[in-house]
């Protein structure tokens, strides 16, 4: 299937979604912090992204703009998977140039659903 990069600082959050994924078939890289996803995202190319808002070092909104100002990045969806669920957040997440925004805690089957929408609308 596809290879996705999973940034969260949470363990358990990157357990969960590297499980999830990986059962639908796809291929996880994962990070702990945005600055590192960011490094990982330009290494690796994944077809999508789900970043965390809250993280270390870079929170998820700078590492989504950053993805989006690098030309070789900036078709790749990014979802952000965040507890964060105010419309605020949200907003502030689709500004950023997210491709759309998933809510802690999340039901696993919409996840995957999310990410192959996703990946199939991808050039």
């Amino acid at each position: 299937m596809a290879k996705i990069l999973i940034a969260d600082d949470e363990q358990d959050i990157r357990d969960l979604l590297t499980w999830t994924l990986r059962f639908a078939g796809h291929e996880v890289i994962v990070a702990s912090d945005g600055e590192e996803a960011c490094h990982l995202a330009r290494r690796e190319r994944p077809a999508l992204a789900l970043l965390d808002v809250r993280m270390p070092k870079m929170n998820g909104y700078e590492a989504c703009r950053k993805m989006k100002a690098d030309p070789a990045l900036k078709g790749m969806p990014v979802v952000f998977v965040s507890a964060w669920g105010q419309e605020s957040e949200v907003k502030l997440g689709m500004e950023a140039g997210a491709a759309g925004y998933v809510v802690k805690p999340f039901e696993p089957n919409m996840l995957i659903r999310k990410v192959a929408e996703l990946v199939e609308k991808k050039p």
